[in-house]
């Protein structure tokens, strides 16, 4: 999946594979959607290893759901900017020892009302608490039984967000609890506001950053939450609020 209509860049890339393929789409939420989906495929017996992935593209992002760039529209402190990359990963059904996904919680999705298409953390921030709550609900866990916990576009002020949302529930997200859109860029140094955004944000993060701390044992057991901001230019032109879902991928290194 990616972030363009339809999947267009998703496309282009896989149409001369000649292999099964599913486009999918759950904006930045993209890579826990294609990961959950990819691993319920081989827990079912139908499939051996699915290679999943997601994709975004700055400038195609901002002229899409936003301005076009020769506008110079000036950026609000709330905004993200979106990550030009794409992180993929290979799931298999052979039980070898490397991180595993043991557990997924699929999320519903949450509107809030929030209509600025420059503060995606808020519009995000509601959705990741409610999947994070189900997910401990369903699981019996707590935010501490995770050596990171992980969410995927909400940047510094979802974050925040996302602490006093759990709170009112019960949870303490401590210093576990980081998000990928912090992660991924130096707010400071490179100028990006709020933090990262965008399908890869999540994806290159987990893929380049977290992964390899997965394999050296670093990371034991890891909550991944990538996030996003169900809205099109169709939406944003008619005014309408922004709906947002989140997907919690477990991960355990079994060795």
């Amino acid at each position: 999946g990616d972030l363009l209509n339809q999947c267009t860049g998703s496309t282009f890339g896989i149409k001369n594979l000649d292999i099964p393929f599913f486009g999918l789409f759950g904006a930045c939420s993209t890579m826990g959607e294609s990961m959950s989906l990819g691993a319920m495929l081989i827990d079912g017996g139908f499939a051996n290893h699915v290679l999943t992935g997601a994709s975004s593209h700055f400038c195609a992002a901002e002229k899409q759901f936003r301005f076009p760039l020769p506008l110079g529209t000036q950026r609000p402190p709330t905004s993200t900017w979106t990550v030009t990359g794409d992180g993929a990963v290979v799931l298999s059904g052979k039980m070898e020892a490397v991180p595993r996904i043991v557990e997924i919680t699929t999320g519903k999705i949450v509107d809030m009302g929030v209509t600025d298409v420059n503060n995606m953390g808020a519009a995000m921030a509601p959705a990741a608490a409610a999947l994070l709550k189900a997910h401990f609900e369903d699981t019996g866990r707590t935010p501490q039984d995770y050596d990171v916990i992980a969410t995927g576009d909400l940047g510094s002020i979802g974050k925040q967000l996302v602490i006093e949302l759990m709170k009112k529930e019960g949870y303490t997200m401590d210093e576990r609890y980081t998000d990928c859109g912090i992660e991924i860029f130096d707010a400071k140094k490179q100028d990006t506001h709020a933090g990262g955004s965008g399908c890869a944000c999540s994806a290159v993060t987990f893929c380049a950053y977290f992964y390899p701390k997965l394999v050296a044992g670093e990371i034991g057991k890891m909550l991944f939450v990538p996030t996003g901001a169900l809205f099109s230019p169709t939406r944003v032109f008619q005014k309408e609020s922004i709906p947002s879902i989140a997907h919690a991928i477990s991960l355990e290194v079994v060795k």
